[in-house]
């Protein structure tokens, strides 16, 4: 339970409100092995000293609370890098922070496979089915947020933000499958995606690979700002 809340001098309650960053990123693919991964920092401080956080801190009086996640984000990676941010929600567990009462709002922020921000030397990659136990109540967030980007694949064209500008069919469907969690056929999410509107080919035809095969066409995405393409749409395994 968190320690007795402070109060003003006409009796309202005085209490900390942070802000909270889930950034996922599909890691992996250039290795064969992609996987969904979130953006973790090792406590140095207590409370949790020594296990994984999400980034996050207070906010300021003067700051918006996407200001406050950003602040805290660039500490830990190159927000110029993120392609998504969105608000995931409000957290007031009163215990949530056994310090002091405090309200956290998270985010979810994606950052496109192609890229390698450099990380401060307690801040890692981790991929969101291997967690170790987190901090606080940030396990939750990021299931939340996992959650939250697995369905806007299916109605949205949120896939812009893992993806590079340019990429083959074989590696968008290589980086649905780790952020979906299941399998799709590269057929089926050629057509759905075409159909919706999002897919545009490019004209260009890939170099062969270094496990040969032929070139492939070369795609990209429409819009690189978030659109509802099919309210109604679920990709679903195979």
């Amino acid at each position: 339970m968190a320690p007795h809340t402070p109060r003003d001098s006409v009796g309202v309650a005085l209490y900390r409100h942070e802000a909270i960053g889930a950034v996922l990123q599909v890691r992996g693919v250039d290795d064969g092995a992609p996987r969904l991964s979130v953006l973790l920092a090792r406590r140095d401080h207590e409370p949790y000293a020594g296990r994984y956080a999400l980034p996050s801190g207070p906010v300021e009086p003067e700051e918006t609370l996407e200001a406050a996640v950003l602040r805290h984000l660039a500490q830990k990676v190159d927000v110029a890098g993120l392609t998504h941010l969105e608000q995931l929600g409000t957290r007031s567990d009163p215990g949530r922070d056994p310090a002091q009462r405090t309200i956290g709002t998270s985010y979810l922020g994606l950052v496109p496979t192609v890229a390698e921000p450099h990380l401060p030397e307690r801040a890692s990659w981790v991929a969101v089915d291997d967690l170790p136990e987190l901090a606080f109540d940030h396990a939750t967030v990021v299931a939340q947020a996992v959650t939250r980007l697995r369905a806007k694949l299916s109605y949205t064209n949120i896939g812009f933000a893992l993806m590079p500008a340019e990429f083959t069919i074989a590696e968008l469907r290589e980086v649905y499958v780790a952020a979906l969690g299941h399998d799709v056929a590269p057929t089926n999410l050629e057509r759905v995606l075409t159909r919706r509107g999002q897919l545009v080919p490019t004209g260009e035809m890939s170099a062969p690979g270094t496990r040969g095969g032929r070139p492939a066409r070369v795609f990209r995405f429409r819009d690189h700002a978030l659109v509802i393409t099919d309210p109604f749409a679920v990709l679903r395994p195979e």
